[in-house]
């Protein structure tokens, strides 16, 4: 026998070729389910908040659990389990999927098999091969299905350091440009590594089998690092940190490229999410990935802060007490409850609201039912205002620390 939540599921349409080996959890509301869902056999449903819009399958390679997601149309979610994610239209991936809170894939942004994503945003037809783990990063570039930014397989992303923190985002293109889909993709081969907090450049190749570190913001670029020759073992003390000027230019360019988006998608993007009941809970997943991910980086940020007064000892009793960098650990140290305090603001409403209200209103005229359509038919002037009102908000952001 199936549950009284499974006979609700199959009244209102939702297709379910075995009511009898799925579950579905007491808080899940029907309606929230669109008509024609398919939930293929061992399926589970948890969580008031799952949303899953019309054409979505779940479940088609093995069994899928769905906990607290919103699925836009036409989401393909094969296998695997998925937590306080968001998937806008044409978002897919295969089995073996582990998708953690903090999670955005924007339209037909997809991942093959056994992808692991958390505290991770995509933005539309970003392309991820298999056997990847990708946490803590934004990524954009590429125009549609056929030019797109792509990961290649068996691909990781390094987020967390010997010094044991994750103040490590990194930023793959940018958020002020990548909105509006005519960008470069960016191509990271396969068999590499990515070591965070990094940021590249729209148009920039790793090739396969490279650990990228550092920056390469600039466009276009192939990134393979010269070899260089085995150096002689050193000591390493865990906590003894040198310049973390660079670790905190990058985590505020990335936080400054959140709020952006977060405006973006308050603004921009939501008067255009609001035709039906699927939309417009993507849109309100949507706003929350991007809170959670704001809230974990300034977590991140200030646990490094609170780990300077240990570094400056360490320093001290290395006999560094001169060193360069110690100005730099000190100045975190002494600025970050006004920094903290700053980030935790949303940006002014006057902040780029000229150019603001002409990129919406031309968004808006555009407008269709598809928010991907009415980007791209945006005119050039519209998109330069689009630009320059989102890259106010990220600047405004980075002299947090520079002022």
């Amino acid at each position: 026998m199936y549950t009284q939540q499974v006979h609700a599921l199959l009244e209102r349409g939702v297709v379910v070729p075995r009511p009898e080996a799925v579950e579905i959890a007491p808080e899940v509301r029907p309606e929230r389910l669109a008509p024609g869902v398919v939930l293929h056999t061992g399926c589970k449903l948890a969580g008031a908040a799952t949303s899953i819009g019309p054409g979505c399958e779940l479940g088609a390679e093995t069994p899928m659990t769905v906990v607290s997601c919103q699925l836009g149309r036409g989401v393909a979610l094969k296998g695997g389990y998925a937590e306080g994610a968001t998937f806008l239209d044409g978002a897919n991936v295969g089995s073996g999927a582990h998708i953690r809170p903090g999670t955005l894939l924007e339209e037909e942004a997809n991942g093959a098999h056994t992808v692991g994503l958390k505290q991770t945003i995509l933005l539309p037809y970003v392309t991820l091969g298999s056997l990847i783990n990708f946490c803590d990063v934004l990524m954009a570039g590429g125009s549609d299905r056929k030019n797109h930014s792509e990961v290649g397989s068996s691909y990781i992303h390094f987020n967390y350091t010997p010094h044991q923190d994750k103040a490590t985002a990194s930023l793959l293109g940018d958020v002020p440009r990548g909105v509006l889909l005519n960008q470069p993709a960016i191509f990271l081969g396969g068999q590499g590594g990515l070591v965070g907090p990094s940021r590249i450049g729209f148009g920039c190749v790793v090739p396969a089998g490279v650990v990228w570190r550092g920056d390469a913001p600039a466009e276009g670029l192939l990134l393979a690092p010269e070899a260089k020759p085995a150096g002689r073992p050193g000591a390493f003390q865990c906590g003894a940190y040198k310049s973390v000027a660079r670790i905190v230019r990058n985590n505020l360019l990335y936080i400054g490229n959140l709020r952006a988006l977060d405006q973006w998608y308050r603004h921009a993007r939501r008067p255009l999410m609001k035709s039906d009941a699927w939309s417009l809970a993507c849109g309100e997943g949507a706003l929350l990935r991007l809170r959670e991910c704001l809230e974990e980086r300034c977590k991140r940020l200030g646990e490094l802060a609170g780990r300077m007064p240990r570094a400056l000892e360490l320093a001290r009793q290395q006999g560094q007490g001169a060193a360069p960098w110690l100005a730099e650990q000190e100045r975190l140290q002494r600025q970050w409850p006004a920094l903290e305090a700053a980030l935790k603001q949303p940006p002014a409403d006057e902040l780029g609201a000229e150019e603001r209200a002409r990129v919406v209103a031309a968004l808006l005229q555009q407008a269709d039912g598809s928010f991907v359509k009415a980007v791209r038919a945006l005119p050039d002037a519209a998109r330069r205002d689009g630009t320059a009102w989102l890259q106010k908000i990220v600047e405004q952001t980075t002299q947090l620390w520079t002022s």
